[in-house]
């Protein structure tokens, strides 16, 4: 389906006018585009069963959620990155600690 005729759609939801073959037909067409009968035939019948509202609630809380997701993500990296390093660390003091026990 092509968008215009969604954002047709969602600009009916926000004037808080009916979304109708007619009412689509002529944003469509006040956009400068032409409507095609059973595309927009298409949408309507899919949007009759629909509360937009709520969709676009759902779609909102969708595109935040994988926000939130790469944020906790290095916090992460960071955490593993760090117990390395300690064993890193412990390693060489105790490789000093053998090398003093050798020498002295």
């Amino acid at each position: 389906m092509p968008m215009k005729y969604v954002y047709a759609a969602l600009l009916l939801h926000s004037w808080a006018q009916p979304v109708n073959e007619e009412n689509v037909k002529k944003i469509v067409s006040a956009a400068g585009g032409q409507a095609e009968e059973a595309q927009v035939k298409a949408l309507v019948a899919a949007l009759s069963e629909v509360n937009i509202d709520e969709a676009l609630k759902s779609a909102s809380s969708m595109m935040m959620a994988p926000a939130a997701a790469p944020a906790a993500a290095p916090a992460e990296a960071k955490k593993k990155d760090e117990k390395p390093a300690e064993d890193e660390k412990k390693k060489e003091e105790e490789a000093l600690a053998g090398l003093g026990a050798l020498f002295g």
